[in-house]
């Protein structure tokens, strides 16, 4: 018998199953990245992004189809991070538009929606580039055109439309030569697949795990204390003393003290007389009470879990910083509002601060580790009290996420500035002329960035061919605005290779800033090293306390 319509009930469930198959096979689609940089990848931000919809969808009572294309809709959009977020988020609102006039939808419905979401991703993307999701996308929506024409069976109609999708993916290296290179399929288009094999489970009526929506956790993109947390290696602060039974001699402490080296880290193991004091980090407190037993009676026993420990600080400490950023808002609002302000994304304390000092209003953190999502950058939005606000994405993974926010505001007037570097970024602040207008800014600023060389040095994640460079997992790379330049095993010797291939006879200015792995002192020192082989060229230092990135630098 064949099944001709979808209800509600079950494109609610052909959602949720496509964002849960899709949040289980973000590494595999992350392993697919053609930049082996630890950036924000391809997998973890469309997870992000749909795993955002998926917990409006679910949080439906009584869900009808205006509704249900509605949390789609709304919640991928401002949930979307990197550019294959945004243009996931914009194939969902395409989609969407179209189905939610109908109670049931059909074949020809579901291609029309397929058509649709295809043309409303299309046109999100200033210039669209082939061999990517967006291959895969039309792929899919001429297919299902087409099968539309000839089956009114849904059991036929979208098993085919995902052999097509397939063979379309399995075609984008030979569109796109980078992924020829590095020798894999478009990770984006992959991402769209994974999504259209969970719906189709669900339609199928496979059991599916729903666990990681219900949990609301997505993906975990690892944030400096999340990063914290990871890094406790044994997670029981255990204290206890022994009474010794009989002497706990030197080849006792030296025997114990090997056992807890064994079992963890941080050993305190001091005895006097028939007392010996113990202290242990250890991810089994059973094992050292066990051991100790065998000398003697135990006291003062006290067990303390570290993890649950370090995760209620952080939670007090988000909470004053929220506390804070709330009551400056509320402040901020209460002034009367100026004609222009600026949000700029950056990525260390550094960075930060010279943005602050250079009169950016809002700061958003996460650039190259965590790509912000569209829902931030319009709390940033809000924060600033201003009638025209300049945004600097600084990171042309987050440019497609600050257009998507400048569309969905509309008591301000948004302007973003194309940066796609901290150091563009910081060219185009100090560009801004105040006595000037607005367009007259843009103008300025636009062109001031073109000036603006830049590299950022960090490792490799997996190995790869790209660039044609053979790159290693754990190699030092030394990347500019058009890809890899140099290759090494020394941060120094990379970097200055990299410098030497951004340096022209018309360079007057380079700025290092120095990440959080990399010692002032050894930044000075570094910077003498490039002053002397660049002798007729200015070379300011800064702290950038970047993470991942061991320097940023810009020749200008």
């Amino acid at each position: 018998m064949s099944v001709k319509t979808i209800n509600t009930e079950m494109l609610q469930k052909m959602f949720l199953a496509g964002a849960a198959n899709l949040e289980a096979k973000k590494e595999f689609i992350n392993e697919l990245n053609v930049f082996p940089v630890p950036d924000g990848d391809t997998g973890t931000n469309m997870t992000l992004t749909i795993m955002s919809a998926a917990k409006e969808v679910q949080a439906l009572e009584h869900p009808d189809m205006v509704s249900v294309a509605k949390a789609i809709s709304s919640g991928s959009l401002r949930g979307a991070r990197g550019n294959s977020g945004v243009i996931l988020s914009q194939l969902l609102r395409g989609f969407t538009k179209e189905i939610r006039e109908y109670d049931e939808i059909d074949v020809i419905t579901l291609a029309k929606a397929c058509d649709r979401a295809t043309a409303t991703a299309y046109k999100a993307v200033m210039k669209p580039k082939e061999g990517t999701i967006l291959t895969v996308a039309k792929g899919i929506s001429q297919k299902a055109a087409e099968l539309a024409e000839t089956t009114e069976d849904l059991e036929v109609f979208i098993p085919e439309v995902i052999k097509h999708a397939e063979e379309v993916l399995a075609q984008t290296p030979e569109l796109l030569p980078v992924l020829k290179e590095a020798g894999v399929v478009d990770s984006g288009g992959q991402g769209l697949l994974e999504v259209i094999h969970g719906a189709y489970d669900a339609f199928l009526g496979k059991e599916i795990d729903y666990t990681a929506i219900e949990a609301s956790s997505g993906t975990k993109m690892v944030k400096p204390g999340q990063q914290a947390e990871a890094d406790i290696k044994f997670g029981y602060c255990t204290e206890f003393i022994i009474m010794t039974e009989k002497e706990f001699t030197e080849k006792d402490e030296m025997e114990f003290k090997g056992y807890l080296e064994s079992i963890g880290d941080s050993i305190v193991c001091v005895a006097d007389d028939d007392i010996v004091k113990i202290h242990v980090h250890t991810n089994d407190p059973g094992l050292a009470i066990q051991k100790a037993l065998t000398y003697g009676q135990l006291s003062r026993m006290k067990i303390d879990n570290m993890r649950e420990e370090h995760q209620e600080k952080l939670i007090r400490d988000a909470e004053k910083v929220a506390a804070q950023q709330a009551a400056e808002t509320a402040q901020k609002k209460r002034e009367p509002r100026k004609p222009v302000g600026f949000i700029a994304v950056s990525i260390g304390e550094g960075m930060n601060e010279i943005f602050r000092e250079l009169g950016v209003d809002y700061i958003i953190e996460g650039g190259q580790t965590m790509n912000p999502s569209t829902d931030d950058m319009l709390t940033a939005i809000d924060g600033v009290n201003a009638d025209h606000i300049f945004i600097l994405p600084n990171n042309k993974n987050i440019i497609l996420a600050a257009n998507q926010a400048q569309s969905l505001t509309k008591d301000k007037d948004i302007i973003v500035i194309p940066t796609k570097t901290v150091p563009q970024g910081i060219t185009a602040v100090i560009s801004y002329m105040p006595e000037a207008d607005v367009d007259a800014n843009i103008e300025t600023m636009q062109e001031a960035i073109k000036n603006v060389k830049t590299g950022q040095v960090t490792y490799a994640v997996r190995d790869t061919h790209i660039d044609d460079k053979e790159i290693h997992e754990g190699d030092i790379m030394g990347i500019g605005d058009q890809g890899i330049l140099s290759v090494g095993q020394s941060v120094e010797d990379t970097t200055r290779e990299l410098l030497a291939q951004l340096m022209d006879e018309d360079s007057e200015l380079i700025s290092l800033y120095f990440g959080q792995d990399i010692q002032e002192a050894d930044a000075e020192e570094f910077a003498k090293n490039v002053e002397a082989l660049y002798p007729e060229v200015d070379v300011d230092v800064h702290m950038g306390g970047q993470p991942i990135y061991y320097y940023v630098l810009s020749v200008e």
